[in-house]
């Protein structure tokens, strides 16, 4: 793997690029965390070819989220505890070390031991071993990133969590599952008829998304293990936007079958199809609350497309937007405390977030052509649809804005980002 780090800066805005040969995403990164912790991942000892394909993988995770600033190990090269002269590493600015060595095992896995430390108090924060099978050297490395990450900043990592999304090159549409960088590319479903709206179930281990290959869209749910599939829902009309409820025992589905678009849950095998809005409005999008209770939708019931919220036992519909614009693709934090959506102002679509308490709207993106935004895991990192280079493209943003990330596929565009639960 190769990999390549262009770094400017003008005034206090960063710009990183990190361009990898074998990945499927290219990745820009543009600006950076109010603080960045400075650390330094010191290339692991052992197997040599091993090492350096888990230290590339611990760096460029670490340097992707904005948040670290990484110090540079050369000409120092300690892999136990004794050898690390903490003097050298305050010189250099670090406040935190990772070393370690990695080896490959008998049977096949490999073991990498590292140890996170405090370079100011000169103290061990943590210390473990991480193993894979031997075709996981990836995986080994987004592990202790992840536990860098979740030690130094009090929030879980999402480095070893996968993204989905559709790409159009031409007449052809594959629907694809990738890591969270873009690395080990899976194709899904490869077809020359639209794909659209990917959802994760919350185990992550299937995928209902709407498929247009009987000539109308046509909801499935297909399993990431075994690729079976089957029909959801395959009504008269337009069967959309599926939407998974927590426990994963329901979906949120949109039907056309009795006139408008209107939404109705239904369980995972198509069974108990239940109809939530009788609005005849245009109701869409819909999304479950953390706690399965409610639901957030898109209706153009008042006049514009803006966000609405809904029990799944029925009663009064609570709108959520007001001001000027339209809103669409509301989608639940993961604490429940708010909502992301996309919303429309002068012609320009932007990424927001509404909090519920205080009902403030607080926009975080630039505008542009900014659709479909879904959280990580961890609630820091909104992944959405954007264009750049004429192309269509996968963008986040962080939860206040400040470190943006360009993902540009090898070819055609890339459309209906959805970020996947934790492993």
């Amino acid at each position: 793997m190769l990999l390549r780090i262009l770094q400017s800066v003008v005034g206090l805005m960063l710009l990183v690029q990190a361009s990898v040969a074998s990945a499927v995403l290219s990745i820009e990164i543009i600006g950076a965390g109010e603080h960045q912790i400075p650390i330094a991942i010191v290339p692991f000892g052992g197997d040599a070819k091993l090492a350096q394909s888990i230290n590339e993988v611990v760096v460029g995770d670490l340097q992707r989220s904005g948040l670290f600033r990484l110090v540079d190990p050369v000409g120092k090269q300690p892999h136990e505890v004794a050898e690390v002269n903490y003097a050298d590493w305050q010189v250099r600015g670090a406040e935190a070390l990772a070393i370690g060595t990695v080896a490959a095992q008998p049977n096949g896995r490999i073991e990498a031991q590292f140890r996170l430390l405090d370079a100011v108090k000169q103290t061990e924060l943590l210390g473990q071993a991480v193993a894979a099978s031997g075709g996981q050297v990836r995986a080994v490395g987004h592990r202790i990133a992840d536990l860098i990450y979740e030690k130094l900043t009090g929030d879980r990592g999402v480095f070893s969590t996968r993204i989905a999304y559709v790409n159009r090159q031409g007449s052809k549409y594959r629907l694809i599952v990738a890591d969270s960088d873009g690395y080990n590319e899976q194709t899904v479903l490869a077809q020359t008829e639209p794909i659209m709206s990917p959802e994760w179930s919350p185990d992550g281990s299937h995928l209902a998304y709407v498929s247009f290959e009987t000539g109308h869209a046509v909801l499935y749910v297909q399993s990431l293990y075994t690729n079976l599939r089957k029909v959801l829902a395959d009504f008269r009309g337009s069967n959309s936007a599926p939407a998974w409820s927590r426990d994963g025992r329901q979906l949120a589905i949109v039907l056309t079958r009795d006139g408008s678009s209107q939404i109705y849950l239904v369980r995972p095998d198509g069974s108990g199809m239940r109809r939530l809005t009788f609005s005849g409005a245009i109701d869409t999008e819909p999304n479950f609350s953390p706690d399965g209770q409610s639901l957030l939708f898109t209706s153009d019931r008042g006049g514009s497309p803006q966000i609405y919220r809904l029990s799944v036992n029925g009663g009064p519909v609570e709108r959520m937007t007001f001001g000027d614009g339209a809103n669409f693709s509301p989608r639940h934090r993961p604490d429940g405390k708010g909502f992301v959506f996309a919303h429309r102002n002068k012609g320009r679509f932007h990424i927001a977030t509404q909090d519920f308490q205080t009902g403030q709207m607080e926009v975080l993106t630039e505008g542009g052509w900014e659709k479909k935004p879904s959280y990580a895991p961890n609630g820091k990192l909104i992944l959405f649809a954007s264009e750049a280079r004429g192309r269509g493209i996968l963008a986040t943003v962080s939860s206040d804005g400040r470190v943006k990330q360009h993902m540009f596929t090898q070819s055609g565009d890339a459309r209906e980002p959805v970020w996947g639960p934790y492993p």
